[in-house]
């Protein structure tokens, strides 16, 4: 079991910024594939990117390439997100999940943080 705890939501003005957190616990993260996701109100799930945990390769979505940048903390088992220019359309609540490396489901999930970015 792996169990992710996110923070660092909240309410932000147009063009501002926040990093999102996600802390990590239960297993070691080495053949994982961590991903930040999104569900916006009467919208379907989001992908946003994801980071090989082990490695550190990472992925981003077209929709958030060179606003949004996915780190890790190997010491402290978290992984972020830091958002640039957000927009209102990026209000949403936003997701960081796991997976094992080589499957297509992620199998873990945090509670999910409520981003809102007012125009």
């Amino acid at each position: 079991q792996v169990q992710l705890v996110e923070s660092g939501g909240g309410l932000v003005q147009a063009g501002g910024s926040l990093r999102l957190s996600c802390a990590a616990s239960g297993r070691t993260l080495s053949t994982y594939v961590m991903g930040w996701l999104r569900q916006a109100p009467g919208k379907e799930r989001e992908f946003l990117g994801s980071i090989v945990w082990s490695g550190g390769m990472i992925y981003y979505a077209d929709s958030v390439k060179g606003r949004f940048t996915i780190s890790r903390d190997i010491a402290k088992n978290t992984v972020y997100l830091q958002m640039n220019s957000l927009k209102p359309d990026d209000t949403a609540v936003y997701y960081c999940a796991a997976k094992r490396i080589g499957t297509t489901t992620y199998a873990y999930w945090g509670q999910g943080t409520q981003v809102t970015v007012s125009s």
